[in-house]
């Protein structure tokens, strides 16, 4: 309970996004992202954008830090709606046998945590179906990673990852980066748990 702890509280107060002849080429195309997956995003309070990374190891869609608090989050979108549709057409060809879009979040997570940690120690939690139900969320998982030492991570020493996915609908993972995982980290993450969540 102590690793999903942060995402239970609710945010009262956030900054509004901003208009768009203001927001970045980035922000655009992230909003663009999350309209696909039927996402919506709220701008949090007091953080800045920054650039994510987008290689071979890791590629994300936005991130954005909390100046002079040693925190960042990075976010990742997946629209399923394709895949979903691709996937009812194919359920009786038995040459091509397509995964079944929905469990994407198990194996992308996982994908993630091992990139991150170079090995599988690491802690997961089952995200509980009341949570779940305030991030219009079907199913999702959190991990608990301590980082390796990476020019990509900024050499940040941990992290927490969280799955989120809607059948038939989408996906979103956010990875919260610190040095220090005592209770700064998680206050830190109460000020970004709600700016991603599903459409009813």
């Amino acid at each position: 309970m102590f690793y999903i702890a942060p995402l239970i509280a609710q945010v009262k107060h956030r900054a509004a996004d901003p208009p768009k002849h203001l927001q970045s080429v980035q922000q655009k195309e992230f909003f663009h992202l999350v309209a696909q997956a039927n996402v919506k995003f709220v701008y949090p309070k007091g953080f800045k954008e920054i650039k994510p990374p987008d290689d071979e190891d890791f590629s994300f869609d936005y991130a954005l830090e909390l100046p002079s608090k040693d925190f960042e989050i990075w976010f990742q979108v997946k629209s399923e709606k394709e895949n979903w549709a691709s996937y009812i057409k194919n359920l009786d060809n038995k040459v091509t046998q397509l995964d079944n879009p929905d469990s994407i979040y198990t194996a992308w997570g996982k994908a993630n945590a091992i990139a991150f940690t170079g090995d599988q120690k690491y802690f997961v939690t089952i995200i509980p179906r009341e949570i779940l139900a305030r991030y219009n969320a079907d199913v999702g998982k959190t991990y608990l990673l301590t980082l390796l030492d990476l020019p990509d991570t900024k050499h940040y020493k941990y992290a927490l990852l969280i799955t989120l996915q809607k059948n038939h609908t989408g996906a979103i993972m956010a990875v919260c980066f610190t040095n220090d995982k005592g209770p700064e980290f998680f206050k830190n993450i109460k000020k970004v748990e709600s700016c991603l969540k599903f459409k009813p």
